[in-house]
């Protein structure tokens, strides 16, 4: 085969592969378009953070893939069985600058991208406060295979539906009740934290457009996962003020009964609404597991 022959040979299969990925991109653009992709539709603070995070790794990450598939092709093709013209030499030796070069090239990757993680991993800590306004208090109690939202502040409940006020701190104090380790996650606005029993963990977050959005647990945790999903609302202050209201309406109470039952295992719950709740329910949840084995975080 002439060298214009394999040149040619090789233009047409790099057209082909970049054509490849072009149709791929064109039908995944085509799936996406309109629906709520979550990890690419950040509507919250920190979940806008974490996606141009995301998009900076991948960046790179494509950076340094592309070019050495495209040298791995590359070389496939020219050191070929049938080409003839290139001599094999075991016994060549590399130059030290030709191995310094390889080195060199993955560990200035490996600074760049530690760079930029190390101080944002710091500033997503989930702990750090958001905002110098006063955050609004939710307690999150996982149970199987269903989400409780405790308002203190406001001295109403819900389950599966959490409202929160739009451009307003929130803190999620969360733990769980016999229940295993669940994933408290809503993608769209925040990253996703543990909730365990005798743990009680903290996530911050603040939410910047009103909408409906959904949450769930990210970790398998039992026969019912595929069920444990829960809405997250996002609202004006006079939204939230208003929903509160409507709460306080409810004939429903939480008291010791009503959360005995919650305890019982149960699948695709729907939501409901508590227009108020045993006093000290989640630091009874806390203190239910305290003892040798209990810890506070």
């Amino acid at each position: 085969m002439s060298a214009q022959n394999r040149s040619f040979s090789l233009g047409k299969h790099l057209l082909l592969i970049s054509l490849g990925l072009a149709d791929l991109a064109l039908v995944i653009r085509y799936f996406i378009h309109g629906r709520n992709v979550a990890l690419f539709n950040p509507q919250g603070q920190i979940a806008r953070q974490q996606h141009s995070l995301m998009m900076f790794i991948l960046g790179v990450l494509l950076a340094v893939a592309i070019p050495s598939l495209g040298m791995l092709f590359f070389i496939a093709w020219k050191y070929r069985e049938t080409n003839h013209k290139l001599a094999h030499g075991p016994g060549a030796k590399h130059s030290k600058t030709f191995v310094g070069s390889i080195w060199l090239f993955p560990t200035l990757v490996m600074l760049l991208l530690a760079s930029v993680m190390i101080p944002m991993t710091r500033k997503l800590a989930p702990r750090k406060a958001l905002s110098d306004a006063k955050p609004l208090t939710i307690q999150v109690i996982s149970l199987r295979w269903k989400w409780l939202f405790i308002y203190p502040q406001q001295q109403v409940a819900s389950l599966n539906f959490v409202q929160l006020p739009m451009d307003t701190p929130v803190t999620f104090e969360m733990t769980a009740d016999e229940t295993p380790m669940s994933s408290f996650w809503i993608p769209n606005l925040e990253g996703q934290l543990y909730t365990m029993t005798s743990h009680l963990n903290r996530l911050n977050m603040m939410a910047s457009k009103p909408g409906d959005y959904p949450g769930s647990s990210a970790e398998i945790n039992g026969a019912g996962f595929a069920g444990m999903k829960f809405t997250a609302r996002v609202s004006s202050k006079e939204g939230f003020d208003s929903w509160v209201k409507s709460v306080k309406q409810s004939p429903n109470q939480l008291d010791g009964s009503a959360y005995k039952d919650l305890l019982k295992p149960s699948q695709y719950n729907p939501s409901e609404f508590y227009s108020d709740y045993t006093p000290n329910l989640y630091a009874d949840v806390i203190a239910k597991y305290e003892g040798p084995g209990g810890h506070i975080h």
